[in-house]
């Protein structure tokens, strides 16, 4: 695996997991509806969760590498546009963030649960990350370490992403309601994602 496309996966991650999904709008309720304290545990329970699904996925990438070259390819293809799609629809989203506060008073090792639920058990996180991850693994290369390297940065930021949600949103509460923000982040994340898909491309095509 080259430096080049680890960066480009850390990059591709980076602003994928600032998309507000399940995952964020859960992360901001927390925030919203009980403060800061809410931010340590919810980020280790999504980083918990993104392990679960991702370590699921790469377990079946494996199994279609070491099957065929062709439908890993394929599969490959399939993840830029993937991606490409998730920026045009990024980039098409509105300016809200509907998360409504959760004033339910939980246990730390409650909200880290329910967020290792909502992250791991989500049908589409597997999904994604079969999708996503082949296009940044070298065929040739030790795959085992790559998934240790990938899964090792991954969750680095999906911990750093969650983390940062919730002090937002439990300290600038205005900010996550903003509609003109959100407007400006959603179109500046959709067309990053849009340069990612077809840079990996690109990428491919010149080796």
């Amino acid at each position: 695996m080259s430096f080049e496309s680890w960066a480009a996966f850390a990059a591709a991650s980076a602003v994928l997991l600032v998309i507000p999904g399940p995952t964020i709008l859960l992360v901001v309720s927390y925030a919203l509806g009980q403060g800061w304290r809410t931010a340590l545990p919810i980020a280790v329970g999504v980083a918990l969760g993104d392990f679960t699904a991702m370590t699921l996925s790469m377990l079946g990438i494996g199994a279609l590498l070491a099957a065929s070259a062709t439908v890993f390819t394929v599969l490959k293809i399939a993840g830029a546009a993937y991606l490409v799609y998730l920026g045009v629809k990024l980039f098409r989203a509105g300016g809200t963030l509907r998360a409504e506060p959760r004033a339910d008073a939980a246990s730390s090792a409650r909200m880290m649960a329910h967020a290792w639920l909502v992250t791991a058990l989500n049908p589409k996180s597997i999904t994604f990350f079969v999708a996503f991850l082949p296009q940044f693994i070298d065929r040739h290369g030790d795959f085992f370490t790559q998934m240790m390297i990938f899964e090792a940065t991954f969750l680095a930021l999906a911990f750093t992403n969650a983390f940062g949600y919730a002090l937002v949103a439990s300290r600038a509460r205005n900010l996550v309601g903003n509609p003109k923000a959100l407007r400006i982040f959603n179109r500046t994340g959709g067309t990053l994602l849009i340069g990612a898909g077809i840079a990996t491309v690109a990428m491919r095509s010149g080796n």
